[in-house]
């Protein structure tokens, strides 16, 4: 894979910031095989069907793996359709978990609670997803942008990339007259819901279109999930979009820096998306996770652009023979070897004062 060549790195930046212990050696050993602390797998048997965030495909594709060498006789479906997708799913019976990048909306909370005998879907943060800003621009390199300005391009305001606003961001670049495509996702997509909440909190001015899964400014150009949008970039010259770090690592697509709250034009790195995701909060009660990220964060060298990617799952309801299987892979998910499993991945694991949270909750499933 051709992440793996980051791994070294990325483990030596996330033991500084997130506090981890250790970092996995060799992706091709069978995970949790070790002497020393392997995470205990609660194997049931049967299948199991997810389906919903294309941006944690491959975080959940590792885990799927690991999991079958632990636990023979399972079968674990997850289809990456889209997180509006996942979450009707869930709420229509036929996904035993969701992965969303936007916890469920208060007007989705009750359906979803409602297939929950007796408790209550859970949003439990799993996969902690930096989002990259892509561009493909001949001649140009190294760009950077302003929140405004990433605002004015992706409003239409802004749409040749010699534009003064573009210019202002990047005094020394060679900017060429062409038409700028601003590529949006054209399915229904919590990265969608996180990208326009950064706007929305860090460019008001310039960005009057609020946050959703559903891209709701006017112009720009569709592409369907993540791998449809790195594929439209890495194709088409003058794009420019967002995507996670994951996908934009595996098409070899060029990387904006970012201007974060404290002035910083900063560039996206496991390091630097882990400082802003340590100063998030708790929205949810008892064992939901919602978690509130500050876009605005002026934490030194942070990355602004990251989201919590959450799987929606049932506090208790779970049926007999799914319950063991539910248990079993998010309980790995949610353990410290299957947070490493993630990092030669292009995502940063969860921070160890979350990581427990999200394991605690997962125990408590019945």
């Amino acid at each position: 894979m051709k992440l793996q060549r980051h791994g070294a790195i990325a483990c030596l930046a996330l033991t500084a910031v997130l506090g981890l212990s250790a970092c996995g050696s060799d992706n091709n050993e069978p995970t949790g095989t070790s002497a020393s602390g392997s995470a205990a797998a609660d194997c049931g048997k049967g299948t199991l069907n997810a389906q919903g965030s294309s941006a944690q495909k491959n975080a959940m594709a590792e885990w799927i793996k690991a999991y079958q060498q632990k636990c023979a006789g399972t079968t674990i479906n997850y289809e990456p359709t889209g997180s509006g997708a996942g979450i009707q799913a869930f709420i229509a019976g036929t996904a035993d978990f969701a992965g969303s990048d936007s916890a469920l909306k208060p007007e989705e909370q009750p359906q979803a609670d409602a297939k929950c005998t007796g408790g209550q879907a859970l949003n439990l943060p799993m996969v902690i997803g930096p989002v990259a800003v892509v561009y493909n621009v001949s001649g140009a390199d190294n760009l950077q942008f302003s929140p405004a300005t990433l605002a004015k391009i992706f409003a239409g305001k802004v749409t040749k990339w010699d534009d003064p606003a573009i210019k202002a961001d990047n005094p020394d670049a060679k900017l060429p007259a062409t038409a700028i495509q601003a590529v949006h996702r054209s399915d229904e997509s919590g990265t969608t819901d996180n990208f326009t909440k950064y706007l929305s909190k860090t460019a008001e001015t310039d960005w009057t279109f609020g946050n959703a899964k559903a891209w709701k400014a006017p112009g720009g150009v569709g592409a369907a999930k993540s791998d449809g949008v790195a594929s439209k970039v890495k194709s088409t010259d003058g794009t420019i979009s967002y995507v996670e770090l994951s996908y934009a690592e595996n098409a070899g697509l060029k990387k904006a820096k970012v201007k974060n709250g404290a002035g910083e034009f900063t560039e996206l790195t496991a390091e630097s998306a882990g400082k802003t995701i340590a100063g998030a909060k708790f929205e949810g009660q008892g064992n939901d996770l919602k978690m509130s990220i500050d876009y605005n964060t002026k934490e030194a060298g942070a990355y602004p652009i990251v989201l919590a990617t959450y799987e929606i799952v049932c506090s208790k309801g779970l049926a007999a023979d799914k319950l063991p299987l539910v248990k079993g892979l998010l309980g790995y998910a949610a353990s410290s070897e299957g947070q490493q499993d993630l990092v030669e991945l292009g995502y940063a694991p969860l921070p160890e004062t979350v990581r427990t949270k999200v394991e605690t909750a997962v125990k408590s499933l019945s």
